[in-house]
Parts: C-alpha cells; sequence; structure tokens
C-alpha cells in the first residue's frame, strides 16, 4: 500500500489525477448538500417549519413531537382566582318539587305528622321543550265614506310576506351556518328534530343576503378603526372559490377582525383590503414581502422563526440556531413579566440581549461560510445559498423588525392573532366545503368578521346577529 508521502508524490507528477481528485471533492460536496436538503425536506412538520399541523403524517418509529413551548411550573387546570362557569344556586327557582317523608328509616315509625325541621336542596337547570309561536299580523282595510277610496293600515317593515319565519329562527339558522359550521342540510334536520320546522336552505340564504347587506357600514367602521390602531396582525391563506384558488385575507387586532377574500394574494389585494396602505402603527406578519413594502412599522412573527431555527438545528446541527431559539425564548419570558409586573423595560439589560443576539449571529456566519465556488450555479443563479445562510441572512437583515417587541412592549412577540382569527375560516372549508359562488364568499367574511368582532367585544353572537338582521347591527366602541 502506498504511503502518504508516495500519493502526493505521485499526484504531484500528474496533473491529471489532481484535477480528477479536485472534481471528485466537488461532486461529493454537492451530493452531500443535496442529500442534507432532501433530509430536511422529508423531517419537516408543523414544529419545525411553516406546515401546518393537517400536513403532518404519523409514523410510529418517529418521535412524538415536541412543542416549542417551556414549561410554566404551574399546575394543570384552573389556575388562582380562574372565574370558571359552574352552576350555581338560585334564589328563586321557577318550579319547586317537595319530597316527603312518610315514615322513619330506623324503626319504621310514622313521620305524618311531624313538623319539618330543615330542607336539602338540589338544584335541575333544564330547558322546556320549544314550541313555536305564531304571530298573527291583521291589516285594517276600511272605505272612505267621503271619497270611496280603500285604504289598507301598512304592515310593519319586516313583515313582508304572507307567511315568514321570524329573526330568532332566521338568525339562529345564520349562527349555526356561520358560527359554526354546520352545512345547510345539517341545519334542516336539527330545526326540524327541535323545532318541528324544516326550513329550506334557500330560505337561509335569503337571510344571509339580507344581514350581508346590512352589515356592509360595520365593516367599513371596523376598516377604519383597525386603520386608527396601535398594532394590527395579517396574514393571508388559500381557499378555494368556484373551484378555483383563492386567497383569504384578514387584518385584525384584539377588538376587531376584517377578513377579505381575492383571487391575488400580494399588493393587489392588501391594497383591495384598504387598511395597509395607509396604516402608520405597527403591522405584524410572517415576513412575506409584500408587506415590507408599505410605510409603517414592521415586527416579525418570532413564532415562525423559531419553528424554521428548530428545523436548521435538527437537520443541519448547526449550534447557532439552537442558541438564537433559546435567546428568543428568554427574551419573551423577559418582555412577558414586564407585562404581568407592570413595570418599565430596563434598558441595560435590553442591551445585553441584543449583544447576545449580534454574538450569535456572528457564530452563524462562521457556520455558514459564502460559497467559495465561484462557478457553482443553482435554480437561483449563481452561489446559491442553503437553507440555514437563508435564514441567517433573515435575522442579519431583519433585526429591528424581529426584535421590536424587545423595545415596546405593546408589539406581540407572535403573529398568532392573525392566525387564530383565520384558522377559523380554514376550518369552515374542512367542514362544509368550498365555496361556489364568489357573493357567498364575501357574505360569509363579512359574517364572520362581525361575528369574530363582537365577540372580542363580549358580546352575544345570537343578539348581535338578529341586529343585523334588523338592520342595526351592534355598536362597538
Amino acid at each position: 500500500m502506498l504511503t502518504r508521502e508516495e500519493i502526493l508524490a505521485l499526484c504531484a507528477s500528474n496533473p491529471e489525477v489532481i484535477a480528477y481528485i479536485v472534481s471528485l471533492e466537488t461532486q461529493i460536496k454537492e451530493l452531500t448538500e443535496r442529500l442534507i436538503a432532501l433530509e430536511s425536506r422529508l423531517n419537516q412538520n408543523s414544529r419545525n417549519s411553516s406546515r401546518p399541523p393537517s400536513t403532518d403524517f404519523f409514523v410510529k418509529e418517529k418521535p412524538n413531537p415536541k412543542s416549542l413551548r417551556k414549561k410554566s411550573g404551574k399546575k394543570p387546570g384552573g389556575q388562582d382566582g380562574h372565574p370558571g362557569t359552574t352552576l350555581e344556586m338560585v334564589d328563586d327557582p321557577e318550579q319547586v318539587i317537595e319530597h316527603s317523608l312518610s315514615c322513619c328509616k330506623e324503626c319504621g315509625h310514622t313521620l305524618e305528622n311531624v313538623e319539618v325541621e330543615a330542607y336539602e336542596k338540589r338544584q335541575v337547570f333544564d330547558i322546556p321543550p320549544v314550541n313555536l309561536i305564531v304571530t298573527e299580523h291583521k291589516s285594517q282595510i276600511k272605505t272612505c265614506p267621503h271619497c270611496g277610496r280603500i285604504n289598507k293600515a301598512v304592515f310593519p317593515e319586516s313583515v313582508k310576506y304572507p307567511v315568514q319565519y321570524g329573526p330568532n329562527i332566521l338568525a339562529s339558522a345564520i349562527y349555526c351556518k356561520n358560527h359554526h359550521f354546520i352545512p345547510y342540510e345539517r341545519i334542516s334536520e336539527f330545526f326540524e328534530d327541535i323545532m318541528g320546522i324544516k326550513i329550506c336552505p334557500a330560505t337561509i340564504i335569503r337571510a344571509e343576503k339580507e344581514c350581508f347587506q346590512n352589515l356592509e357600514c360595520f365593516e367599513n367602521i371596523i376598516r377604519e378603526k383597525l386603520m386608527t390602531s396601535y398594532v394590527v396582525h395579517f396574514d393571508e391563506t388559500g381557499m378555494k372559490i368556484e373551484g378555483k384558488r383563492h386567497w383569504l385575507h384578514v387584518a385584525s387586532n384584539d377588538k376587531y377582525t376584517c377578513y377579505l377574500p381575492h383571487s391575488k394574494r400580494g399588493a393587489e389585494a392588501i391594497d383591495a383590503m384598504g387598511i395597509l396602505p395607509e396604516f402608520k402603527g405597527v403591522a405584524v406578519h410572517d415576513g412575506w414581502k409584500p408587506y415590507n413594502v408599505y410605510d409603517c412599522d414592521h415586527a416579525l412573527c418570532n413564532a415562525h422563526l423559531q419553528r424554521e431555527l428548530t428545523g436548521i438545528e435538527e437537520n443541519y446541527k448547526q449550534q447557532w440556531a439552537k442558541e438564537m431559539n433559546k435567546l428568543l425564548t428568554e427574551m419573551k419570558k423577559y418582555t412577558d413579566e414586564c407585562k404581568e409586573q407592570v413595570k418599565e423595560l430596563d434598558f441595560e439589560q435590553i442591551k445585553a440581549l441584543e449583544e447576545r443576539f449580534d454574538a450569535i449571529i456572528m457564530k452563524g456566519i462562521e457556520e455558514n461560510p459564502q460559497s467559495l465556488n465561484p462557478e457553482k450555479q443553482g435554480k437561483r443563479g449563481k452561489n446559491p445559498k442553503t437553507k440555514a445562510r437563508n435564514l441567517l441572512d433573515r435575522f442579519i437583515e431583519h433585526k429591528e423588525k424581529i426584535l421590536r417587541f424587545l423595545k415596546d412592549l405593546k408589539v406581540p412577540f407572535e403573529n398568532n392573532q392573525a392566525e387564530r382569527d383565520i384558522r377559523m375560516m380554514k376550518l369552515q372549508q374542512k367542514i362544509s366545503g368550498t365555496f361556489r359562488t364568489t357573493q357567498g364568499a364575501q357574505a360569509f367574511c363579512r359574517m364572520r368578521a362581525y361575528i369574530s368582532t363582537i365577540r372580542k367585544n363580549g358580546l352575544l353572537v345570537l343578539e348581535g346577529i338578529i341586529a343585523a338582521l334588523k338592520g342595526a347591527p351592534l355598536t362597538i366602541t
């Protein structure tokens, strides 16, 4: 067997061998990078990437998924001070049933004439059987004795047909469809079982259309309130309308919600919603490029970034990603404590955290140097970057947006508000299917935004729908 020195001497005397070895090393490096990229793609799930939980698949050999949340030290269940929803006895029940004693359980002596000393009470809460109430409206008809004209009294504006359903029934149907996403046919079955009537889908759709028209002013008011808010969350997700791919856009905060279905995902749809073009507060989003062009302050969703950091740590074994993930968690814990204890931010501590952030970035640069092969060509041009380097560059370029929550306690750590508001819309499509018409999608989005907004403000959904049907939606301050 040749020694190392002999091999080097042989290579030095043969340039072709050197060129061959270099080409093999380059090929091995490229194949290794490709293997890592393919394995990382295979290992992606909702915990370490932006993929939704519905795309996860279960394999027995794989470990159980781990949450990004850290243990709080609190016991499971309701915490001290939580109000709860336990039934409490009332002082004036509608019905009282007294259970009497006839004889002693010990000796059998009669107790018929013995005076009652005390009572042990138990109360049962229930609803009576649902009975329809039919209200008949009679319009008087009189003939004028002076001119002979036949006169009729005017019916109320809400009474339009000889036979119709009242606002409570229609509102209950809209409530089932737009709040709990029950399909039209199942709503008909439910009403037949509970009330003895089989309301047809066309009647519900007609009521939804009327409610949609009555909520136009309300939707405009919500847009104006969001435009003047300090923090607004933005997000978008795919939806099917008429069998084609569309996009559902959401703008929301803890008090207001606005939805827009649109055929486009980018600036055209964002402009059509009419909030971001005039917004001057802090826009919280996932970093999608069309959001960044608008002239306002931006804050990135750190929950998205933490999932990507987890993916880089697991698939590429990079230490900087692990340390950055841990640092973001510490930053969130610090800001949460400041909010809970209502205390001011310590800018010396913030400076120290930022210095740690910069140090981790430097470590990431060492682990991800720029490509040394200028001739390497990829789908995106020369010197294509690895997934780890792309994420690192985002942390470098968008440091201010990533750490905005650390310097302003009004700015949240993540974009969970928009994701919660958009999650129910995705659930609707899983339960009731996609939308057959654009008008149906627009009506659902407007009514769902109304329901979401009144719930955020502590108002009752059913009462809000009844008010909207009557043409006077609830007022939100």
